[in-house]
């Protein structure tokens, strides 16, 4: 568990101890939870794009564009902090909130872009059910989502079996948001992360229920440069 300096703190996939490479085009990924009277003042980014994805509760958002939003459960924001913006994250309506935060570095030549904002409520989001599991895309084929980065951003309920295809030459990983089940065979459950560096296929197999994001991109072959809030 990570604590950030305003007291919120984080199940963090990675960077940490453990895995403390970035896993290109991904800088960090962790689930965070925000007590009623926590949340993180007005703060800079640049150099990358935020996708926030809640599981519970309520966040609100305000930024430098003029962008005041509250996403709830099953709601996304996505952030384009290119050259610049300065945002603030607390819990609404005088409750706690939990999500998940997602980093994806952009390439060089957009470092500066002109920062960007758009959010989408989870009735937005497809949802498939591909018999063994239901899929939401949160980022990739019929979601408003868009980021300057090739990518999927997948919520999976595992009820049974499923398998996850990620592409040839893409990277990306899988982390467990509650239950239990195995992923190739070895246990998984809330918290666990599996890093991949090259496309495959994944199995995920449950008896009694287990939740997962899945997510892959296509790397951008430049070194991940990452100083706090700024990814250079």
């Amino acid at each position: 568990m990570v604590q950030h300096g305003t007291g919120v703190n984080s199940n963090r996939a990675f960077p940490t101890n453990g895995y403390p490479a970035n896993l290109d085009p991904f800088v960090l990924f962790e689930r965070f939870y925000i007590d009623p009277d926590k949340g993180f003042p007005m703060h800079p980014h640049r150099g990358f794009e935020i996708v926030s994805y809640m599981i519970d509760g309520g966040m609100e958002h305000e930024d430098s564009l003029g962008v005041s939003h509250t996403a709830y459960e099953g709601d996304t924001m996505r952030i384009t902090t290119g050259g610049g913006i300065r945002h603030s994250e607390f819990p609404a309506d005088g409750a706690a909130c939990n999500g998940l935060q997602l980093w994806v570095n952009l390439p060089r030549e957009k470092k500066e872009i002109d920062a960007d904002y758009v959010d989408a409520n989870g009735e937005d989001l497809p949802v498939a059910d591909v018999g063994g599991a239901t899929v939401k895309t949160v980022v990739g084929d019929g979601s408003p989502i868009e980021l300057h980065t090739p990518m999927e951003y997948l919520d999976v309920r595992v009820d049974d079996a499923w398998t996850w295809s990620v592409d040839e030459g893409w990277s990306g990983f899988l982390y467990g948001v509650s239950g239990s089940g195995t992923v190739d065979g070895n246990e998984f459950g809330e918290g666990d992360v599996l890093p991949l560096t090259e496309g495959r296929d994944v199995t995920v197999e449950t008896e009694s229920g287990l939740r997962v994001v899945a997510v892959s991109g296509e790397p951008h072959d430049e070194p991940i440069r990452q100083r706090g809030p700024f990814v250079l």
